[in-house]
C-alpha cells in the first residue's frame, strides 16, 4: 500500500514539473513573440507614410503610430502641474517593475492605483515629459489620461508651449498589433481632449482656449495598440492662468 502510494504521489509530482515547463516554454514563447519579434516586424516594415501624414501624431517605441495631438497648453511646468492638481487629475508613476506590478493587481484585484503607469509613446522623437490621469471607478482598468510633450518653440508670448494627447482607457486587454498587454483606448479621442480642457476649466487653471488645426480629419485611425479613433483633428489650447 505504502510503495502505491509513494508511486501516484511521484507521478503526480513529475506531472506537475511537466505542466510547468510547458507553461515555461509557452511564456517564454508569448514575450519572445510579443515583445520582441512582432515589434521587429514591425520597426522593419515598409513605411509607406509620409513625413507630412505623421504630423501631430505619437508614435510607438516601435514606430507604430500611436494617439494624435489633441491638447495644447500654454505655461510653464509649474503652472501645468499646479493646474492638473486643482483638476484632481494625478500624475503617473514611472514604469518599473514594482509599478507594473502594482497596476497589475489593481486590475485583477479591482483595487485603486491613482498614479498607474501610461505606457510610453513618442512624439518629435522623444517620450512624453509628463503624464496625467483620473481614474474611473476602483481600479486602473479604465480612466481618462493625457500625455504631454514640452516643445521646442515657445508660445507667441514666450511662454512654454506643451502638446499633448489625451484618450480614454476603457479596460485592458492585448495589443491587436503586437499582442502585448495594454489598455484599449475608446474611439472618440475627441471626447477626451473635450474632458481635459473642461475639468482643467472647471478648476478656474484657464484663462482662455482656443483650437488650431492639428492631425486632420480621421475617420478610420488605428493607434499603436491597432484601437481605431476618430477625430475631427483639432486640436484645443487652453492658456493656463498665471
Amino acid at each position: 500500500m505504502q510503495d502505491g502510494a509513494d508511486h501516484s504521489q511521484i507521478h503526480k509530482r513529475r506531472r506537475l514539473r511537466s505542466t510547468a515547463r510547458w507553461l515555461a516554454l509557452l511564456t517564454v514563447f508569448y514575450l519572445a513573440v510579443a515583445y520582441a519579434l512582432l515589434p521587429m516586424l514591425w520597426t522593419w516594415r515598409d513605411d509607406d507614410e509620409s513625413p507630412a501624414s505623421t504630423y501631430m501624431l505619437t508614435v510607438t517605441p516601435q514606430g507604430i503610430p500611436g494617439d494624435p495631438i489633441n491638447v495644447g497648453l500654454i505655461g510653464s511646468k509649474e503652472n501645468v502641474l499646479r493646474a492638473f492638481a486643482a483638476a484632481k487629475w494625478d500624475p503617473a508613476d514611472a514604469i518599473t517593475l514594482r509599478s507594473s506590478i502594482e497596476i497589475g493587481a489593481s486590475v485583477v484585484l479591482d483595487r485603486p492605483y491613482p498614479d498607474a503607469p501610461v505606457s510610453t509613446l513618442l512624439y518629435e522623437g522623444r517620450r512624453q515629459d509628463l503624464a496625467f490621469e483620473k481614474p474611473i471607478g476602483k481600479s486602473a482598468d479604465q480612466r481618462h489620461h493625457i500625455r504631454l510633450w514640452l516643445t521646442s518653440a515657445d508660445a507667441e508670448d514666450g511662454k512654454p508651449r506643451w502638446l499633448g494627447s489625451a484618450s480614454f482607457d476603457r479596460g485592458v486587454g492585448l495589443s491587436h498589433d503586437t499582442g502585448q498587454i495594454t489598455h484599449h483606448i475608446g474611439p472618440d479621442v475627441d471626447a477626451e481632449r473635450d474632458t481635459v480642457i473642461l475639468d482643467l476649466s472647471n478648476a478656474g487653471m484657464l484663462s482662455r482656449q482656443y483650437q488650431i488645426p492639428g492631425r486632420g480629419p480621421t475617420t478610420s485611425g488605428r493607434n499603436g495598440g491597432g484601437d481605431p479613433y476618430f477625430t475631427d483633428g483639432m486640436v484645443t489650447v487652453g492658456v493656463l492662468a498665471p
